[in-house]
């Protein structure tokens, strides 16, 4: 309803999209293909907006069970002209990719479990070291799951001729930003919310107020739970202060090697950090809860926790630099200056 409201007010009012400016920009629609950004900013024509079309888009089978989430424009614009973005052979690799890791879920599910501790409270009994491995076992578990789910039901509405946005775009050990991982988990989610909530609420000019707004309300979307509000508002807490520290780096500039060896070192220590966060709010909201936050600083302040604290970020410090060094290969092979990705990714969120 949101999404057919406000697509219908956008048409109405004139879309402010630089749709020259995106065709000279967007890989996808400046070799004649249209990406999903183009669907979702396109004006329909007003007859588009239709109760009949209305209730198609309600009740699209691999949308509305469990598929991603999709603006009303991008889908009733590929109504009429189906997507052309990914051919029969994508579309097959694709399916492929998901048996292959529906395997990979059904070797995980066999012989590790993870949340058999969880939902049987053992986790009390376990030692700092194996409750930061089943957090850590239980956030991946979580992220194929929904890999699984969100891919069956892309991939279906692919053969159906509607491209839906990937939800799951990159792998969750890939991640050492707040703002990176939330774009690429639950990816569709986080484009309805920037479009339907983030911008008309003022965008990028109140974010540092938006994003309490907008995790409440995620939260709440998922269900009416403390564990789920306490996870959103530590996220918040912990989101806030990254983005105070990135817009300040934004305005950091480096023109010697010094200056840059120090860039990169405070990077791999933020990230560390922000990953650190990320598992502490998951930990929260789901594995032990909020009443189990007392437990929790109480174990890993002690003797036997702080070892663990060291180890858990001292590994997430040596993981955050060797994602700076597949991105910069991979900026490299783009024509693109490897310094560059540091300064994006701390300034600009890559």
């Amino acid at each position: 309803m949101i999404s057919f409201g406000y697509d219908y007010y956008s048409t109405r009012r004139d879309s402010r999209f630089d749709h020259k400016k995106h065709l000279r920009c967007c890989s996808a629609c400046s070799v004649g293909k249209t990406c999903y950004q183009f669907l979702q900013e396109k004006s329909l024509q007003i007859d588009k907006y239709s109760f009949m079309m209305y209730l198609c888009y309600l009740v699209y089978a691999p949308l509305y069970i469990a598929g991603p989430i999709v603006s009303f424009n991008a889908f009733a614009s590929q109504l009429d002209t189906p997507q052309k973005k990914f051919s029969l052979r994508s579309v097959a690799w694709y399916g492929l990719r998901w048996a292959l890791s529906f395997c990979l879920m059904e070797m995980i599910t066999h012989w590790f479990y993870y949340n058999a501790f969880v939902i049987s409270g053992l986790w009390k009994y376990l030692s700092p070291l194996e409750v930061f491995i089943i957090g850590y076992g239980v956030l991946n578990f979580m992220w194929l799951k929904f890999l699984l789910i969100w891919r069956y039901f892309r991939f279906w509405s692919l053969v159906g001729g509607v491209e839906a946005p990937e939800n799951m775009p990159k792998c969750i050990n890939n991640c050492y930003n707040l703002e990176s991982f939330w774009k690429n988990w639950h990816a569709s989610f986080n484009k309805w919310l920037v479009r339907y909530m983030y911008i008309p609420l003022g965008g990028s000019k109140k974010k540092l107020l938006n994003v309490w707004v907008i995790f409440t309300f995620v939260a709440i979307w998922h269900d009416l739970e403390w564990k789920l509000l306490s996870w959103a508002w530590l996220t918040c807490l912990f989101f806030v202060p990254e983005l105070i520290v990135k817009s300040a780096v934004a305005k950091f500039q480096v023109n010697n090697a010094c200056g840059k060896f120090i860039l990169r070192e405070f990077g791999a220590v933020s990230g560390a950090i922000t990953i650190s966060c990320l598992m502490v709010a998951n930990l929260v909201g789901y594995v032990i809860g909020p009443s189990g936050i007392n437990w929790f600083i109480t174990r890993f302040l002690q003797k036997d926790g702080l070892p663990v604290l060291g180890g858990m970020f001292t590994t997430f410090y040596v993981g955050t630099k060797l994602m700076f060094h597949i991105r910069e290969a991979f900026l490299m092979r783009k024509g693109r200056k490897p310094y560059q990705h540091i300064c994006m990714t701390h300034a600009q969120f890559s």
